[in-house]
C-alpha cells in the first residue's frame, strides 16, 4: 500500500515540483548527459521506464531518445504535472514495492530524483525493477549517498544554533554522521530522507540479479556550499557565479573516485543478468 505520509508531502508539492531549484538543476542535467551516453537512443520498439517519475523530467528524456516511455509514481498530484509535460508517456500511480507490469517488459530503467529514499523497502522495489526488466537491461539509479559533506554541514549547523537552516537535532545530526547501518536524517520540506553507502547499494543489486558497471557522483564539490542555500528559486550573484564555477568541476569529477566518495548523490548504471538457459 502507498505510504500515505509520502503521498501527501509529494502532492503538496506538486504545484511547484518541476520548477528546478538550482541545487537539482545541476543534478538532472548531468543525469541527463549520463542518461543519453549511457542508456541512448531506443531500439525499434523499445519500452523503458521511469520508477518514481515525478512530473516527468526523466520520462521525458527517454521519450525524446525514442523510447517507449513509462512512468510510475506514488504521488497523483505530480502524476497530473506530468501529464502536461510528456503527453506521449504512459503514466501510472503505483509504488515500486508492486509494479503493474508483467516480468520482462522493459528494456530500460531510470529510478532518480532520490526516490529510493522514500520507498519503504528499498530491497523489494529493486526486487520488483530486476522482475520488470528483460535479461541484459539496464537500471540507472540515483541515491542519496552517505558519507558526505552535507552530513557534516547538518552537524555544524546543529552545534551553531541551526544557522544553516537544516532544522536537524544535534543528536541525530551526530547519529547520521556516525551510524553504520539504515541511516536516516530529516531534511527540511522533505521530512525523513534514508541514506545509502555504495556497498549497501551494491549487494542489493547483486541480490536481486544486478551487476553495477558504472558509477558517478554529484554534489562533492558544489557540497563546499550548505544545500539548504541551494534549495531556493534563485541565487544571489556572488553565490551563482561561485556556484557556476563549482558545477564545472563537479562535473569534472564525478566519474572519478573521489568524486564518488565525496557526493551527495550516487548515480549507478547496473545491468540484469541473463535469464539461465
Amino acid at each position: 500500500m502507498p505510504n500515505p505520509a509520502v503521498r501527501a508531502l509529494f502532492d503538496g508539492m506538486a504545484s511547484t515540483y518541476h520548477d528546478l531549484e538550482p541545487w537539482y538543476e545541476h543534478l538532472y542535467v548531468l543525469l541527463h548527459e549520463i542518461l543519453d551516453r549511457h542508456i541512448g537512443p531506443s531500439p525499434a520498439g523499445g519500452r523503458a521506464l521511469d520508477a518514481g517519475c515525478g512530473t516527468g523530467f526523466q520520462t521525458a528524456r527517454l521519450a525524446d531518445l525514442g523510447w517507449q516511455a513509462h512512468g510510475v509514481d506514488i504521488s497523483g498530484g505530480l502524476l497530473a504535472v506530468a501529464r502536461q509535460h510528456v503527453s506521449q508517456a504512459e503514466l501510472t500511480r503505483a509504488t515500486l514495492e508492486s509494479l503493474p507490469y508483467g516480468d520482462a517488459s522493459f528494456d530500460v530503467a531510470v529510478c532518480c530524483g532520490i526516490t529510493l529514499s522514500f520507498v519503504d523497502d528499498p530491497r523489494r522495489a529493486l526486487a520488483e525493477l530486476g522482475r520488470v526488466l528483460r535479461g541484459g537491461g539496464r537500471l540507472l539509479l540515483e541515491c542519496e549517498h552517505r558519507p558526505s559533506l552535507d552530513l557534516a554541514w547538518t552537524l555544524a549547523s546543529a552545534l551553531s544554533g541551526d544557522r544553516l537552516g537544516y532544522g536537524v537535532p544535534l543528536r541525530e545530526a551526530w547519529r547520521a554522521l556516525v551510524a553504520r547501518a539504515d541511516v536516516r536524517v530529516p531534511y527540511p520540506g522533505y521530512g525523513m530522507l534514508r541514506l545509502f553507502r555504495r556497498r549497501e547499494l551494491h549487494a542489493m543489486l547483486r541480490a536481486v540479479g544486478f551487476t553495477p558497471i558504472r558509477e558517478w557522483g554529484v554534489h562533492s564539490i558544489t557540497n563546499v556550499i550548505p544545500s539548504p542555500l541551494l534549495h531556493r528559486a534563485s541565487l544571489a550573484r556572488p553565490l551563482a557565479t561561485t556556484y557556476r564555477a563549482l558545477r564545472r568541476l563537479d562535473t569534472a569529477l564525478a566519474p572519478t573516485r573521489t568524486g564518488r566518495a565525496l557526493a551527495n548523490s550516487l548515480v549507478i548504471l547496473a545491468e540484469r543478468a541473463q535469464p539461465a538457459a
